[in-house]
């Protein structure tokens, strides 16, 4: 962490440090003016030093200041002190997400996101990195998802191409670092598309099948790994509970389609459908039979008492301090002395192609392999722009000299 306890950022004294992420680092702070305490989240430096992101930054920290809802953690502000930035925001006490949790109690949570990431769409606002680390239930159970469309505000150019995706591309950072937690990620965020609200919708379901089963619906031993999950593979549908009402399995898959197209399009419309499924009782348990009542009701007991004992176990699991969730982050280098233009993640998840411009200005396709730090740059491609992939992974398509250009990835004339 930069800053240790005691460290004053303007009218804000610094109490502990709270965690750090591809967004910032936070600390809980004392606001000396109002006498509250508040989360401070100290913004990267490369955001410092770009005085027009700067400016972008805070007219995108205007429009999340204007999200008032009590499933959405408040942004009071954005500051600066010693040439420091930082958001002022509400200090949400309670833990993060995790699971697995009984059904009826996941559900509960899963509606309060639902309704929070309805507001914000409603004015326009893209989460862009819903997860469990991004959502906190308080001590009286209330939900509250941080971060509402940061990952946008912090890139370096709005998102008006596919290549131009702030979670992926180098609009997040000129190290090319790819910000984000990869099994939430959409297939569109993945391969560097436009994002709108469908990529919430996904992430919500990746939430809702984790909080349900106890496990990720997408994972993997690496990024490659994950981001081939999440492009090719299904979730493992059979590790739902059994007693899993029949419209909230069809809520997951239509909330887990690939093409966004395809997926469910308007988050109220899983609201409604979780709360019939609430409405309508989670679990249905059959009544004994007459004739056996009396001989059957010692293991009745007994398995009430044991219910009990699990149902207690698991709130003391929930509200355990789970540890720091693992974050995806992939590192690219620019080849030597070269500059990032953009990026694009193969739709099996294995290679990345990306634009590099050298010291000249000439500008060249290159393609890697997400397991090797060797990229090799692909000859007849000078000039080339917005790279994106084919569905078979085999041609990468490009722009150059105003014309629509593609290539083998594995080298050949354009």
């Amino acid at each position: 962490m930069t800053f240790s306890a005691g460290k004053r950022l303007g009218f804000y004294e610094l109490l502990a440090p709270l965690g750090a992420g591809g967004i910032g680092e936070v600390y809980r702070a004392l606001d000396t003016k109002l006498g509250r305490e508040v989360a401070l989240k100290v913004l990267p430096q490369e955001l410092a030093r770009d005085p027009e992101r700067l400016a972008r930054f805070e007219r995108e920290a205007r429009v999340l200041a204007s999200l008032n809802h009590p499933n959405i953690a408040a942004l009071y502000g954005f500051e600066q002190s010693d040439s420091v930035p930082f958001l002022v925001m509400e200090l949400v006490e309670g833990e993060i997400l995790k699971g697995p949790l009984p059904l009826d109690e996941a559900l509960h949570l899963a509606t309060q996101m639902t309704e929070a990431l309805e507001a914000a769409h409603e004015k326009g606002v893209v989460h862009r990195d819903l997860k469990p680390a991004n959502v906190k239930v308080t001590p009286e159970g209330k939900v509250k998802v941080l971060d509402f469309g940061l990952a946008k505000a912090l890139a370096e150019e709005p998102a008006a191409d596919p290549a131009q995706s702030p979670t992926i591309s180098e609009a997040a950072t000129r190290a090319g670092t790819i910000l984000g937690t990869a099994a939430y990620m959409s297939p569109e965020q993945a391969r560097g598309k436009t994002l709108d609200r469908r990529t919430d919708i996904w992430s919500f379901g990746c939430v809702l099948y984790e909080l349900v089963t106890g496990r990720r619906a997408f994972s993997g031993e690496n990024v490659a790994d994950i981001f081939g999950a999440v492009v090719r593979a299904e979730p493992d549908w059979s590790a739902l509970p059994a007693e899993t009402p029949a419209n909230v399995r069809r809520l997951l898959r239509r909330c887990l389609q690939k093409d966004p197209k395809q997926r469910l399009q308007h988050i109220g419309d899983a609201r409604i459908e979780i709360e019939e499924a609430l409405s309508g009782g989670a679990v249905e348990v059959a009544p004994p039979k007459p004739a056996r009542q009396r001989q059957a009701l010692p293991w009745v007991i007994a398995t009430s008492l044991l219910a009990v004992l699990a149902l207690a176990l698991a709130v003391i699991h929930f509200r355990e301090t789970p540890g720091q969730p693992q974050v995806a982050m992939l590192t690219l280098l620019p080849p030597e002395k070269t500059t990032f233009g953009a990026i694009a993640v193969s739709p099996d998840g294995h290679r990345i192609a990306f634009t590099a411009t050298d010291s000249s200005g000439r500008t060249q396709l290159w393609v890697r392999p997400l397991d090797s730090l060797a990229a090799q740059p692909l000859a007849g491609t000078e000039g080339a722009i917005f790279p994106f992939w084919s569905a078979d992974s085999r041609f990468i398509g490009f722009f150059a000299g105003g014309k629509l250009k593609k290539i083998e990835a594995s080298g050949g004339p354009p």
